[in-house]
């Protein structure tokens, strides 16, 4: 079967359980949602042959809106899908959201499959650990796949306290062999295994208070389960091939964010420890970001960042952010098109490595907006994880039609 064929079976999929939810709820509420074409281009040849320089997709994400009459009850349902015009591990479905919500006095009930943010730093999420990645879709882990869950929340001047029951753990997403930005050997995904003998049955749970206190924004939060960031452990496929496998252990994870506003300051803290996925370790990510308003004598804000990134393993960490400072600006134009610009480097202190990003976007008439985004790797050690991607700076432009 060619790979534009699945392409269109995966979006024919999404689209026919969207026209069936439609059926369901007819006229009990309202679609929104946006469609987009999105290109990237790699500036570099790639190192492997299957990959190429040059990519197109088509993504998908409508979504549905009912609010019950009478009550402050709502159901959302947010389908989702991509179609690559390489990657078969790229073009992929999922539902976003599938989620009742329940308001009482004092409480909240909210049941089905959800999407939840945790987290205030700009140049990382440390304790954002209720949804798994969805990394097939950008390598800065912002997009998530749904997660199954029971989610209690109690409503009361001491603050908000969540309760979370998460059956159906989701696996990470990784590039297939001719998809780009991934690992060298790749991914195989059909090897992934588990600590727990119960693998993705395995049930996790998480509690995370939180409060506003004047300028101050707090939450404290405890998961237990499944990591949601496997270890990559050497291995072989069935063709005696070098592979990565993934490795999810059961872990003990205690988090803390902070954000603090005060006039054109806002401070920001991640840290965690985590204690599981080998020795116990902690890590945290602290910054600020201070915006000047009306600069120039025009309507723009312009944002100054700087943010520290800290992990305690150093360089046995799998990450590259174990002692790595984060610099940036963000231009908000404020003007009718939303146009506004955000560049950004992280710095590794103990080596020459480098990390560049710039983001754009802005819309295009009532309908449309246009997203650029650039980012570029250099001078990574081959003991760096980003090494992987020593040859893959790229541009992606997305051009998005909302409904």
């Amino acid at each position: 079967m060619s790979v534009l064929r699945q392409c269109l079976i995966v979006l024919t999929r999404v689209m026919a359980v969207c026209a069936a939810v439609s059926l369901s709820f007819a006229h009990a509420g309202e679609w929104f949602g946006f469609v987009s074409l999105e290109h990237q281009g790699f500036f570099h040849p790639p190192l492997d042959p299957p990959q190429q320089r040059s990519y197109f997709s088509l993504v998908a994400q409508p979504e549905y809106y009912h609010r019950f009459e009478g009550t402050k009850d709502s159901f959302t349902f947010v389908p989702f899908g991509r179609v690559d015009q390489y990657d078969p591990e790229r073009s992929h479905a999922d539902i976003r959201e599938l989620t009742w919500l329940k308001v009482g006095e004092g409480y909240e009930w909210r049941l089905g499959v959800r999407k939840v943010f945790w987290g205030v730093t700009e140049s990382q999420h440390l304790v954002d650990i209720i949804n798994q990645t969805d990394l097939v879709e950008n390598i800065d882990t912002e997009d998530k796949l749904g997660q199954p869950m029971v989610n209690f929340a109690l409503l009361r001047d001491w603050g908000t306290l969540n309760v979370f029951v998460l059956p159906g753990f989701r696996e990470r997403t990784f590039p297939g062999v001719e998809g780009r930005l991934r690992t060298s050997p790749r991914v195989d995904v059909d090897q992934a295994n588990y600590e727990s003998a119960r693998g993705r049955r395995h049930v996790d749970y998480a509690l995370r208070w939180s409060k506003s206190i004047s300028g101050w924004d707090i939450g404290l939060s405890q998961f237990y389960g499944t990591s949601r960031d496997p270890r990559l452990l050497p291995g072989v496929d069935g063709n005696g091939l070098p592979v990565l496998i993934p490795r999810y252990d059961l872990i003990y994870q205690t988090g803390l964010d902070v954000q603090f506003t005060e006039g054109s300051w806002l401070w920001k803290l991640e840290a965690i420890r985590r204690r599981g996925q080998g020795p116990t370790y902690a890590a945290a990510t602290g910054g600020f970001e201070y915006t000047f308003t009306g600069v120039f004598g025009t309507a723009m804000d312009l944002g100054l960042i700087a943010e520290y990134l800290y992990d305690d393993r150093g360089a046995g960490a799998p990450t590259p952010f174990q002692d790595d400072v984060m610099t940036g600006l963000r231009l908000a134009l404020n003007d009718v098109q939303s146009s506004e610009v955000l560049i950004g480097v992280v710095n590794d202190r103990r080596h020459a490595a480098k990390f560049f990003n710039l983001e754009a976007r802005r819309r295009l008439g009532a309908h449309y907006k246009l997203s650029l985004e650039v980012r570029a790797f250099a001078g990574a050690p081959v003991t760096d994880p980003t090494y992987f991607w020593r040859r893959d700076d790229y541009l992606q432009l997305e051009l998005a039609r909302y409904f």
